[in-house]
């Protein structure tokens, strides 16, 4: 493992979310609303179709930051504003959401701090997202 430097572009992780993902996160967070696995009611409140979870979104972000880390207990903190829906097709392909970050600060107790940006059919869809990892944790990005 290496120690960042200012500027340290972390490696994009593509995920790819499906129908069956947003019913498994559905179950598991409790969250049934309709948007999320009905055309008809999403389309009848203004969405263009089916979105994510804004929360399983913030997820997929985070679990790249553990990715990157090495160490799910190395991010002290992580904080998002949700600025577009990851619209989910009706099919077996799904869409992707492609997450990267980078290295904005290194503080001299060695934490990092990482600006993570998670883009969806070529829109970004988390704004303003910042996490605070402890030193030494980090992979390398040429990893």
């Amino acid at each position: 493992m290496a120690v960042f430097t200012t500027g340290a572009e972390l490696a994009p992780l593509t995920f790819v979310v499906t129908r069956a993902d947003l019913i498994r996160y559905a179950g598991a967070s409790l969250d049934f609303n309709p948007i999320h696995w009905s055309d008809r009611v999403a389309v009848k409140n203004g969405l263009p179709g089916v979105i994510a979870h804004g929360m399983y979104t913030m997820a997929l972000a985070a679990r790249a930051l553990t990715t990157w880390a090495g160490d799910p207990a190395a991010v002290t903190d992580f904080s998002v504003r949700f600025t577009r829906p990851v619209i989910v097709p009706d099919d077996d392909s799904g869409v992707e959401v492609v997450i990267s970050g980078v290295v904005k600060e290194v503080a001299e107790d060695g934490t990092a701090q990482v600006m993570v940006t998670a883009v969806s059919a070529g829109e970004k869809v988390l704004g303003q997202a910042r996490a605070t990892v402890r030193p030494g944790r980090l992979l390398d990005p040429a990893e």
